[in-house]
């Protein structure tokens, strides 16, 4: 077998002259890296802005067709979404490939580890989560002083906004990501933990999933103080359809009007805009955490 004189490696490596450094992933699976890679696929929204935010412009070869931000994003080569095309991908000779954890299907990633194309595979469950994958990708990809950097930002963003509603009532809150049917956040996803962080009390804290479904039962007897809808360029409420929550009279957040939205693209991508959605979220809950200035909270 010939040897390669540098690269990724996905194997246990074979140079003896290159100590590889070595990444687990969200699947447990393990990956060896020789060198920082100069070619990388982004499979998801959220990874794409934090390899973007961590300057790695030039080594994005291929995005997603939901990649948008930053808008040099969008100019990159596109390779579908939740079913990209292996062909597409392998064209574009990639050294890494980083991809939710949904990715995770036995042929594909057999295929692609044949190939020598190391896939690293994320899935952010809490803030924790998000600020592990950003430090990952700086050590991949030798920019580790940039992801302290920007998870320390991040961290001052997350304290000033806890800060400020932490001695608030808790506002009973009830996410919406799907009315027909009802599907919300639980325990197990990030955006659980930030309703909490924003002085809210979500009232699917009890439920077994991360993404549960519930009953208007469960939804009239927790009687959410505001709903909360997602709005953006790709994940999105539609008005009609928040509209129709009105109908729900018994309500506290019909009775008291407070039917709000947020940016989906800041909350519900696991990224590095993640403190503007938590932001967001806060001044949805507690607008009189805010009063006294109306400029976003600064890192």
């Amino acid at each position: 077998m010939k040897r390669r004189q540098q690269g990724i490696l996905t194997g246990m490596p074979f140079m003896a002259n290159i100590t590889p450094r070595t990444f687990i992933d969200d699947a447990g699976r393990k990956l060896y890296v020789a060198k920082a890679p100069t070619r990388v696929v982004s499979l998801a929204p959220s990874i794409t802005e934090m390899l973007f935010a961590l300057g790695l412009d030039e080594q994005v070869v291929g995005v997603t067709d939901f990649c948008n931000y930053p808008a040099a994003a969008a100019a990159k080569p596109k390779v579908g979404y939740s079913n990209p095309n292996l062909e597409s991908l392998i064209a574009l000779r990639p050294e890494l490939i980083v991809a939710p954890l949904e990715f995770h299907r036995a042929n594909v990633l057999a295929k692609l580890e044949e190939l020598k194309i190391p896939v690293l595979l994320l899935e952010a469950t809490s803030l924790e989560q998000v600020f592990a994958h950003i430090h990952t990708l700086g050590r991949i990809f030798d920019r580790s002083t940039a992801a302290h950097a920007m998870t320390a930002a991040m961290r001052n963003q997350m304290a000033e906004i806890s800060r400020r509603t932490e001695h608030l009532p808790r506002t009973r809150v009830l996410y919406v990501i799907n009315s027909q049917p009802l599907i919300t956040v639980g325990p197990g996803s990030y955006i659980h933990q930030m309703i909490g962080l924003a002085g809210g009390l979500n009232i699917a804290s009890e439920a077994a999933a991360p993404y549960p479904r519930l009953t208007m039962e469960t939804v009239l007897k927790e009687d959410p103080e505001i709903l909360i809808f997602p709005r953006g360029s790709v994940e999105t409420v539609p008005r009609k359809e928040q509209e129709a929550w009105r109908r729900w009279t018994t309500l506290t957040a019909v009775q008291q009007n407070r039917l709000r939205e947020v940016s989906a693209d800041a909350l519900n991508r696991p990224g590095p805009r993640v403190m503007e959605g938590l932001e967001a979220l806060a001044r949805v809950i507690h607008p009189e955490a805010f009063l006294s200035e109306s400029a976003p909270v600064q890192p």
